[in-house]
């Protein structure tokens, strides 16, 4: 079982991050990189144990935010530093590029408006496409397609790897990561005195990147929360990777003022992705999914690329998403008490996280606290899951496959717990090394899992119910 970090009370980080999602995550790194001694502050077992576990995996240029909004300069910050640094943390970038796709002439006479929207936001990579020419870039698509906008800076990434590569940076750089630690109470008297649920953390500023729970966080610091947090449910369906070959590009609907729609969307893993939905709901824990609304998912998958239609399904998942009633991000700055929440982080976290880590940082600077960077960043890189470079399958010695579906070795397994993050349950290790996410969803390889696993979770792994749709 994981043990929690060894720090004495007298300890002061310069910096306390709560909420180990891809925005904390992304957040502790970059404090590391600048010097600063931090603390990443996590409710549950594993890192993305909230609304950063299930998302699209795009990484967006922002050719659709709103003009001079702070979301659209941390999207295109972020993308450009995930393109900087993914190879040298061994994270992937599947170059698929999108087609926004318009199905009748409505549709298609707002495309020309979401072009010129994305040249204002400075995104050159677009072209309008008739139907003919949409097809001709992607064949799968139906035959009644009136319009695309092609949008060549799209691309698909890990969504899993990208923030376990950014923690594992923060703690070669002395970074400290509590985990099962829920935040109940913080104050501030010249220093922050931060009660966990495991141990109370002393800090000289927080960062709040607590997702759905960033306006509880807030309340707890002692703030009136700025914004109420309304959780957004998104169901997915994942289709087998037969679908793979029909799907090369990113196909996005023409977005709404409320949500940017289903997609249709390969993945690094292989498969096929259809989803999400946008769904209003008031638990901020449950995502259920429902068979009704995954059907019409999966209709609406085979009406945008016929090939699709009887296309076996993978797996189905459902993520919230911390909206809230504005559309924007909110991020807050109170120098006085030496503090940032980062909230109302939606769709597009995975593309902006480094963004708003370097504004996190750049706001930090208020407060009056100099660090001293290391003279050199520690180069570390999270095994790669993606299909599209070489797995240990491929490389001699590997030992058993323990999951034949996605083709994962003993050796990863092994692997990950002698990592500097380890996962704290079978949804990390999931993340970690794909196992049990193939086509048997786990009803194979769960019992070896199980036994290899034996006394390192809480709790235990269970052999899962099926119904098929």
């Amino acid at each position: 079982m994981l043990q929690t970090p060894k720090f004495t009370p007298q300890d002061c980080f310069d910096v306390a991050v709560i909420g180990a999602g891809v925005v904390g995550c992304a957040v502790a790194r970059r404090f590391a990189l600048a010097g600063a001694r931090v603390v990443l502050i996590e409710k549950g077992p594993d890192i993305l144990s909230g609304a950063s576990k299930a998302n699209s995996a795009i990484l967006h240029t922002g050719f659709d935010a709103p003009a001079e909004s702070l979301e659209l300069q941390l999207v295109r910050a972020g993308r450009q530093e995930y393109l900087e640094i993914r190879e040298s943390l061994n994270l992937p970038l599947i170059k698929t590029g999108a087609l926004v796709c318009a199905w009748n002439p409505l549709e298609a006479a707002k495309l020309e408006a979401i072009e010129a929207q994305g040249r204002k936001n400075s995104i050159c990579e677009l072209k309008l496409l008739t139907s003919a020419e949409a097809r001709k870039s992607m064949p799968g698509l139906a035959e009644n397609l009136v319009a695309a906008l092609e949008v060549e800076g799209e691309h698909v990434i890990d969504p899993w790897s990208a923030p376990l590569a950014y923690l594992t940076q923060a703690l070669a750089l002395g970074a400290v990561f509590l985990r099962n630690a829920d935040l109940l109470n913080g104050r501030f008297d010249g220093e922050w005195t931060l009660k966990t649920s495991a141990v109370t953390v002393v800090a000289r500023s927080v960062v709040n990147a607590a997702g759905l729970y960033g306006d509880v966080v807030d309340k707890r610091l002692g703030f009136e929360p700025e914004f109420q947090i309304r959780p957004r449910k998104g169901q997915f369906v994942v289709l087998d990777k037969a679908a793979f070959r029909y799907v090369p590009r990113i196909v996005l609907p023409v977005p709404t003022e409320i949500t940017k729609g289903i997609v249709v969307c390969p993945t690094a893993f292989g498969n096929v992705l259809v989803g999400p939905t946008a769904e209003e709901q008031d638990d901020r824990v449950r995502a259920t999914v429902e068979k009704d609304t995954l059907q019409a998912l999966l209709k609406r998958g085979s009406q945008i690329v016929p090939a699709l239609t009887g296309m076996p399904v993978t797996a189905v998942y459902a993520g919230l998403r911390p909206a809230t009633e504005k559309k924007d991000y909110r991020v807050y700055c109170r120098p006085k008490q030496r503090a940032i929440t980062l909230g109302g982080i939606r769709s597009t976290g995975l593309s902006a996280a480094l963004g708003l880590a370097q504004h996190a940082l750049e706001l930090h600077g208020t407060f009056g606290i100099a660090f001293a960077p290391p003279t050199d960043a520690p180069r570390v890189g999270v095994p790669n899951l993606a299909e599209t470079e070489e797995r240990d399958w491929r490389r001699p010695d590997h030992g058993e496959i323990v999951c034949h579906c996605e083709l994962v070795t003993m050796r990863e397994i092994e692997a990950t717990f002698g990592s500097s993050v380890p996962p704290g349950d079978f949804g990390g290790l999931r993340r970690r090394t794909r196992a049990g996410m193939g086509r048997c969803q786990g009803y194979y390889c769960n019992a070896r899992l199980a036994q290899m696993t034996k006394g390192l979770f809480e709790t235990p792994l269970a052999v899962p119910e099926f119904e098929r749709l």
